[in-house]
């Protein structure tokens, strides 16, 4: 069957919102880093577990400088983390991402790592809803529990394939996979439980607004 790779850009570590770094110069090196991915050979562009809006933005944008500069077009995925409070890590809503965020010209958009599939639920509700971008989802094998021997991730690779093809069913989603905690087995399930679904076409409602870092 045909393959793509995805070329993975981000988080890092450093917040711009926080102060931590210049929004230009993680811009620029989130551009740098997207050329090295173009000249590899990326199939596609996915900024993923992103935590501060304003760093999704820079990496969005370095990624689009980096196809012009390479001459290259490829899709632009952006993946945000949100933690079991129901928000990223700065505070923001699915609503301020959503709003602050489409409008750079993304192909998709959706979540990944920090939580398992039951807590990005009502997330991906919202943006089936709302968002005129088609949706993706990677979550962690459930939520971790800490153990003398690290972190163990308890959803099975059953349980990881009922959530993605409820995702699938319910909101349309064009792309799933898994994060922290995903085995091969857990990957195997979930593509043979998808492979023959045709995702369910979206009538979503966008709602015109501006966004704060933390609300629409």
């Amino acid at each position: 069957r045909q393959r793509w790779v995805l070329g993975s850009i981000g988080p890092g570590t450093k917040l711009p919102s926080l102060g931590h770094v210049d929004f230009a110069v993680l811009r620029d090196g989130y551009q740098q880093n997207a050329e090295g991915l173009l000249a590899g050979g990326a199939d596609a562009l996915i900024v993923e577990t992103t935590q501060d809006l304003l760093q999704t933005k820079s990496s969005l944008i370095g990624a689009r400088r980096a196809m012009d500069a390479v001459g290259v077009q490829v899709p632009l995925i952006c993946s945000l983390a949100f933690e079991t409070t129901g928000v990223m890590l700065l505070g923001s809503e699915i609503g301020a991402a959503l709003t602050a965020l489409e409008p750079l010209g993304i192909d998709m958009i959706g979540l990944n790592c920090s939580t398992g599939p039951a807590e990005m639920n009502e997330h991906l509700r919202y943006l089936a809803r709302h968002s005129n971008t088609a949706l993706m989802c990677m979550p962690n094998a459930g939520l971790p529990v800490l153990t003398k021997d690290g972190a163990y991730f308890p959803l099975s690779a059953s349980e990881m394939a009922d959530a993605q093809e409820q995702f699938v069913r319910d909101y349309g989603l064009s792309l799933v996979g898994g994060c922290c905690g995903s085995t091969p087995e857990h990957l195997r399930q979930v593509v043979e439980r998808v492979r023959g679904i045709v995702p369910p076409e979206r009538s979503p409602h966008p709602e015109p607004g501006a966004a704060s870092l933390y609300q629409t």
